[in-house]
């Protein structure tokens, strides 16, 4: 069973100064910056090549703790859209896992960040085969504690579809996801939305500069339905969808989409989300009765906007949060 709300004892989520409100907790994912790297821990590239003829070779960064603690499983962390080992809420995740002597390993999915030019292909919800082929390539010396995962907004939604199809076969002992959307066709129209047009805007325009980056193979026709695309619909129907063998955006959604496979998850696994999410509205959490699955533990933050949860001190709320259900759900079974 996995650990309930109340035993990880969390504090209630409260906004610090000055990121007050859904769209500052949200902004702030994008303004703030910190170092690249994680001192005093240590950190190396490490590379995972797919199997799938397309010679592709996913890049991850490694983290080791600087004072391991044993029994800990290796954490793998998924970034979401446009985002990379890089990203602020990886690196602080990353940062607090470690300190709970965790190690981890920050991965770039296919065709994002330092990916990108090793890639000829594109990352999108539906490509769980990577994470698949990526968690049989991690050397046993690493997984010999277990290994948990973190994913978050579309790494999450990737991680929960992973979850669901391999069920009771999932070699993972615990899971997290933070704003993961859980159904993508209503996510996004909510994106398009007038209230989320500099967000919409944001998103786009680095989708498709991600998209044709350096290592990208690409048809004529491909880059001209990138590059037309004027809404994130329009990048998945002229692109996405077509590219992998989707009839149209819409059957790309319903076949992906998270709500679909929840049912059939196993591992113990924490689904965090903000009420107030600007990308992700709440109530699309109320569409999944949670009651019926014992291994999901649904955390629905008073705010914290989209991957945000800059509470009181300097650790985003939701990185404690998972730091405590990854002790729970794999240490303490141990």
């Amino acid at each position: 069973m996995p650990p309930s709300i109340e035993s990880l004892e969390l504090p209630p989520f409260r906004p610090r100064f000055p990121w007050w409100g859904a769209d500052l907790q949200t902004v702030a994912v994008l303004w703030n910056a910190r170092p690249t790297g994680l001192e005093p821990h240590t950190s190396e590239r490490v590379c995972f090549p797919m199997n799938d003829g397309s010679g592709d070779t996913l890049l991850g960064m490694l983290d080791t703790p600087v004072a391991p603690i044993e029994g800990r499983p290796l954490a793998v962390l998924i970034h979401g859209l446009t985002g990379s080992e890089s990203s602020f809420y990886m690196l602080n995740n990353a940062g607090h896992l470690l300190d709970l002597g965790f190690h981890v390993l920050r991965l770039n999915l296919r065709g994002a960040g330092p990916s990108r030019a090793f890639c000829r292909e594109q990352y999108f919800i539906g490509r769980t085969a990577d994470f698949r082929r990526v968690l049989q390539l991690l050397p046993s010396k690493l997984t010999g504690d277990g290994v948990a995962a973190v994913g978050f907004s579309l790494g999450g939604a990737m991680l929960l579809k992973f979850l669901g199809e391999d069920g009771v076969f999932s070699p993972l002992c615990a899971a997290a996801t933070v704003c993961a959307p859980l159904d993508l066709m209503r996510t996004c129209r909510h994106m398009m939305k007038n209230r989320n047009a500099l967000y919409h805007r944001y998103l786009l325009s680095h989708l498709k500069t991600e998209a044709t980056g350096e290592g990208a193979a690409l048809t004529d026709e491909e880059r001209a339905n990138i590059r037309n695309a004027r809404t994130l619909w329009d990048y998945d129907a002229g692109f996405i969808a077509p590219r992998h063998g989707f009839a149209s955006a819409e059957e790309y959604y319903e076949i992906c989409s998270p709500l679909n496979y929840l049912a059939e998850i196993r591992v113990p696994t924490l689904a965090l989300a903000a009420k107030d999410d600007p990308w992700v509205p709440a109530e699309f959490y109320g569409d999944f009765d949670w009651t019926t699955n014992a291994a999901l533990v649904p955390l629905l933050a008073e705010g914290g906007g989209h991957i945000g949860f800059h509470g009181e001190g300097k650790q985003p709320w939701s990185d404690l949060a998972v730091g405590r259900f990854l002790e729970m759900a794999c240490c303490q079974s141990q």
